[in-house]
């Protein structure tokens, strides 16, 4: 008994001193925590004192959108278009090109020497072309060449020594990986968004071509892209080029869910003969397609049912001179599985005419592999050579010698030879002027001279100088 009171006693000495030991405790704390300072900054220096930092300078391995953003920014320019036939004004103090309309759009720059890729409907119609660099310099564009069938174009600025983004491996890429795209959309410029591949080789039936010719084999994600993203890049993270971002899947004209990108396999084929012709040297099978799935399958009792039906072979194509016939079920090209339509576009556009391929297809639950040569839209084997034109609207040019554009100290420039009747008499322009620059884009050749016009509309400012060294500016009604 008297140990249980001893016990007892001993629990409760225990409980008060517990709570006399908690109560100061609780007293000092609340003190030191209501401590008045002066400084937010140096309150969270002090509070944040051994922690550990922010995960978001620690990214795992393999998901670094910082270095990848910094590779790229800087090689994805901002392209401003004007529109409409324009009016100029020239008086003694000021000469000055105004248009009605504007638009913008983005680009990539894919060499050191100022070559730029975009999409087609970013500049087409366009009367001038400004590109805008992340460093806020500026420059006129010209065209060199355009393509609707894959809405793409190539365009050149005078420039040296630039940032220029890498191709990359678009056959590579699965869905599932991570991918940045690189825009300016609604004017704000060098925005970064990621997302990842939602799938490849997608047909969303936007393109149109006057020849039924066109490609639509996109990549698909979920990066978000705007009005303004267009021409801009899609690059994997290690910052190199697998597409050119140019549609977007949506209700409501802005974003929802899912951006889509032309390949960078198909750039590299399209812009390189932008860049020898002017235009797309497109191989072509001859054939009118559609997908097969299971429904096609069993109402035409085929033994597969993925790849591409061949629904018409052109007389005198490649498709006839190899043997395919209608009722075929292609499923390869050059040993590369095609499942579908866009598939199949993607891999001949690849190639120029002239090229051979191998095709598989099934015939009669049969499998068989045929080498094809590819053909133009006029049925030949042959390249198109771009026609080089000497006269224009009444006035006949010729090239510059190199000793007389030392003499001018001019970088290049392109003769009026003779002026007879028409819109370059109109102007004003005489015998023996040297044009430097159409629309303050620069005139090096017969060859610029022929691309600036050929997409020219309406007013274009001449800039040039005489023999004599006397400078010229005219207002050229085109």
């Amino acid at each position: 008994m008297k140990r249980a009171i001893i016990f007892i006693l001993i629990i409760l000495l225990v409980a008060v001193a517990g709570g006399i030991i908690g109560s100061l405790y609780t007293f000092r704390y609340l003190d030191s925590h209501f401590t008045t300072y002066t400084s937010i900054v140096e309150r969270q220096q002090m509070r944040f004192t051994g922690r550990d930092a922010d995960s978001a300078f620690r990214a795992p391995r393999g998901l670094d959108f910082l270095s990848t953003s910094s590779k790229v920014v800087s090689g994805v320019v901002h392209i401003r278009t004007s529109y409409g036939s324009g009016v100029f004004s020239l008086n003694p103090l000021e000469l000055y090109f105004k248009t009605p309309t504007r638009s913008s759009g983005s680009g990539v720059i894919i060499s050191d020497d100022g070559y730029i890729v975009t999409n087609n409907h970013v500049i087409e119609d366009a009367t001038n072309i400004e590109v805008v660099m992340n460093n806020n310099q500026r420059f006129y564009a010209k065209v060199v060449g355009m393509d609707p069938s894959t809405d793409l174009a190539l365009l050149k600025i005078k420039a040296r020594d630039l940032p220029f983004v890498k191709y990359g491996d678009s056959d590579g890429i699965q869905p599932g990986e991570w991918v940045l795209a690189i825009g300016n959309p609604f004017d704000l410029n060098s925005t970064v968004t990621a997302g990842i591949v939602s799938a490849k080789a997608r047909n969303i039936g936007i393109l149109r071509d006057r020849n039924n010719l066109q490609v639509e084999a996109f990549i698909q994600t979920d990066a978000a892209v705007n009005p303004g993203n267009s021409g801009g890049a899609l690059v994997n993270l290690n910052g190199e080029l697998v597409g050119i971002n140019t549609a977007i899947a949506t209700a409501t004209g802005s974003y929802s869910g899912y951006s889509f990108a032309i390949p960078v396999s198909l750039v590299k084929k399209v812009i390189d003969d932008l860049l020898e012709f002017g235009q797309v040297q497109r191989g072509l099978l001859g054939i009118q397609i559609s997908d097969v799935d299971a429904n096609v399958a069993d109402r035409l009792s085929l033994s597969i049912n993925q790849g591409v039906l061949v629904n018409r072979v052109n007389r005198g194509s490649a498709a006839e001179a190899s043997g395919i016939v209608q009722g075929d079920v292609i499923t390869a090209i050059d040993s590369r599985d095609v499942n579908s339509v866009s598939e199949l576009q993607e891999w001949v556009a690849r190639n120029r005419p002239g090229n051979e391929i191998s095709v598989t297809f099934v015939r009669s639950g049969e499998k068989h592999v045929v080498k094809t040569r590819l053909k133009n839209s006029r049925g030949k084997e042959d390249i198109v050579e771009p026609e080089i034109k000497s006269e224009w609207s009444g006035a006949v040019f010729e090239e510059v010698s190199y000793g007389e554009l030392l003499k001018l100290k001019l970088d290049g420039g392109v003769a009026v030879k003779q002026v007879t009747d028409g819109k370059w008499k109109d102007a004003g322009i005489k015998d023996g002027f040297i044009i430097t620059y159409l629309d303050r884009v620069s005139v090096e050749n017969l060859v610029d001279l022929n691309r600036i016009l050929e997409y020219k509309r309406g007013a274009v400012l001449v800039e040039g100088v005489y023999r004599t060294g006397e400078k010229g500016i005219y207002g050229l009604d085109w």
